[in-house]
């Protein structure tokens, strides 16, 4: 018999989590010190069979008015393969989402998308996809346990090129774990989200998050500049056995002058130094969606070599049947008006 508890141990936490490779910072402890910091209600959980950990998870709960909710981003972290666990967890999910008086509960795995793990997740569990996304679902990736010689021959030749340019041009790369720089990251996101049109995030939200996982080394900002003026910044999160691209922003001297493919590159080879195994670029779209506003972004990350990586999309379980109706409605429209 499983039996769940609350965890408010980051070590006892992180080192269960990281202990499966699949993990990345969505399931960390420090993530959800970030949402508690904004004033978030949080939930953490885990699941012992005796005095072993057998699965956690972390969510937030989300005051939407579409519907309070628990969200759970790459969550939980657990041996797929044990049914009996898998429905013991989910209970228990059920669970912290009633105590929290929530409309419903989304799940957005990190587990790969097929039609076995459809099946487990509408058929088995009885969770009703998504209307709108949790977290990246779709997601290139970048095999880390490669030679440098070997990832570099695996991009595109303008990659390639772009990076002896940035060696020409003498662009340098700068790194650091002040939150305070944070304040220069955003107002550049403010120029980027203009050009590529999506909103962007406050700058309380941004400095609060590098606070909660610069401290322990696993967040830095990335910056590349020519004769002193940034080009292009990186807000990376090292955690477990992923890097993640997590933000990046570029000025208007970075359109012309490329610095990101050898932040990546930098990244990528501290990522190495620290025994990561795999770069995680985050969200890509279809080859074919070419009217897509992230279609040349995601060719940009194609250009590494990346792997395709598609995970079961975001599920719900109901818990209020007649209050998840004006969820799914308001959220379908708003899926469709964004064309996301």
């Amino acid at each position: 018999m499983f039996t769940f508890e609350n965890c408010e141990d980051k070590n006892i936490w992180d080192d269960f989590v990281t202990s499966h490779k699949e993990a990345n910072f969505l399931q960390s402890f420090d993530f959800y010190e970030f949402h508690k910091s904004r004033g978030n209600e949080i939930v953490r959980r885990i699941a012992k069979d005796g005095d072993k950990i057998v699965a956690a998870y972390g969510g937030v709960v989300e005051h939407a008015k579409r519907g309070r909710h628990l969200a759970i981003a790459g969550g939980p972290i657990l041996d797929w393969s044990d049914k009996r666990l898998v429905k013991a967890v989910f209970q228990d999910i059920k669970k912290s989402g009633e105590e929290n008086n929530c409309v419903f509960v989304r799940v957005r795995p990190q587990l790969e998308l097929s039609e076995k793990s459809l099946n487990l997740f509408e058929k088995e569990l009885g969770l009703k996809k998504a209307p709108m996304y949790l977290s990246v679902e779709f997601a290139g990736i970048l095999n880390l346990e490669k030679s440098e010689e070997e990832l570099l021959a695996g991009m595109r030749q303008r990659l390639r090129r772009a990076l002896r340019k940035a060696e020409k041009n003498n662009i340098t790369v700068e790194k650091s774990t002040n939150p305070k720089d944070i304040k220069t990251f955003y107002d550049i996101q403010l120029q980027t989200a203009k050009r590529h049109d999506f909103f962007a995030f406050s700058e309380d939200f941004l400095t609060k998050q590098f606070e909660a996982f610069a401290p322990n080394g696993e967040a830095v900002l990335y910056t590349a500049k020519y004769n002193g003026e940034i080009l292009a910044q990186n807000f990376m999160i090292f955690y477990g056995n992923e890097a993640s691209y997590h933000y990046g922003v570029s000025s208007e001297l970075g359109t012309k002058l490329s610095g990101a493919p050898l932040l990546h590159l930098t990244a990528m080879r501290d990522s190495k130094e620290r025994g990561i195994g795999r770069y995680n670029f985050w969200g890509i779209v279809g080859e074919d969606e070419t009217d897509h506003r992230f279609y040349g972004v995601s060719c940009f990350k194609r250009g590494f070599g990346v792997e395709e990586l598609k995970y079961v999309p975001a599920h719900d379980l109901i818990l209020k049947p007649f209050a998840y109706k004006k969820t799914w409605v308001i959220e379908t429209l708003r899926r469709k008006s964004r064309h996301v």
